[in-house]
């Protein structure tokens, strides 16, 4: 008597869940944010995050036509993902060109340069970001006050400092209700912690994203600043505010989760997470810069190799 086995790799047992249903759920859950963003700056938000969406799904598109793969997979999700994290990064009083080409870059260099999906050292839109950072440096540093309820105005550039640099410079300190609900400038998607958190929660109970990370990460900037405010008020800010100014949350739960450039084991997201919550508090405490967020993660996306090599578990019955 014979019997067929059909024989595939792991996992043997799942529940439904594709790499494309992922994608566009966690895209899904940054809407929140990207809504609030949209609802203080105006259209000018909106037409960045189309904008960049956009170009990253044709960047997406223009590659996977050159190296002859299907090009269906520009739906699954993951460029329109890192259109819409680049454009929360983002001023809203950047130029639309500037976005374009910020979400070129964030795929073509972030991206297909490695390989495409899976592939990628480092992630695809603070890639973006850090390209912008360093080429337009004078427009990724005009910000604006919010405008409630001019949704068809566009937004001036104004020399308006955001809360961590008007602490920094100025020493004026934010009021923390304003952090919380948005009422502040800075980045389109980075403004209100309340609507970032809404979509966090959704990831977190979806086991999309690995806890230990931002817990490493939020647990480090809170302990740390915690004697540094003790010592001198006056000079460190405040624990609570340093979690809640810039782009932490965002960082902490939708960049630095990212599974294809954090490390794949548990002690490893442990390590991943305190290590860039140490960078910010050196960057933001001692650096000439007010946030550290962006290169806290680039500079741990590259040590993840590393991490994963001295973290794996060992195989039982196998020496080293």
């Amino acid at each position: 008597m014979s019997e067929k086995y059909l024989i595939t790799s792991s996992p043997h047992l799942n529940e439904g869940e594709t790499v494309t249903k992922i994608m566009w759920k966690v895209f899904i859950s940054l809407l929140p944010a990207a809504a609030i963003g949209i609802y203080i700056f105006g259209v000018a938000a909106l037409l960045i995050v189309l904008i960049a969406v956009a170009s990253a799904m044709l960047t997406e598109f223009i590659f996977l036509k050159a190296r002859k793969m299907e090009t269906w997979r520009v739906l699954d999700g993951s460029a329109a993902l890192t259109g819409l994290i680049l454009a929360l990064t983002l001023p809203p009083t950047l130029p639309l060109y500037a976005v374009a080409i910020g979400s070129v870059a964030a795929i073509g260099l972030g991206k297909q340069i490695f390989g495409g999906l899976g592939n990628n050292i480092f992630n695809p839109a603070l890639v973006g970001r850090a390209i912008l950072s360093s080429t337009y440096p004078v427009f990724m540093t005009s910000w604006s006050n919010p405008s409630y309820w001019k949704l068809l105005k566009k937004i001036d550039a104004v020399n308006v400092a955001t809360p961590l640099a008007a602490f920094k410079f100025e020493g004026q300190l934010a009021d923390i209700s304003n952090l919380f609900f948005g009422r502040v400038a800075g980045s389109i998607g980075e403004t209100s912690v309340l609507a970032l958190l809404v979509g966090a929660v959704y990831l977190l109970y979806k086991k999309y994203i690995n806890w230990r990370v931002p817990v490493g990460f939020l647990g480090t900037v809170l302990i740390f600043s915690i004697p540094f405010y003790l010592i001198n008020p006056t000079k460190y800010a405040p624990p609570v505010f340093m979690l809640l100014a810039g782009g932490l949350i965002l960082g902490a739960f939708y960049i630095a989760t990212d599974p294809v450039t954090s490390p794949f084991t548990d002690k490893g997201n442990w390590i991943f997470g305190i290590g860039a919550g140490l960078l910010v508090i050196i960057i933001r405490y001692f650096g000439g810069l007010p946030e550290g967020v962006l290169y806290s993660i680039l500079f741990m996306n590259a040590f993840t190799p590393i991490i994963n090599r001295y973290t794996k578990p060992k195989v039982y019955g196998v020496d080293g």
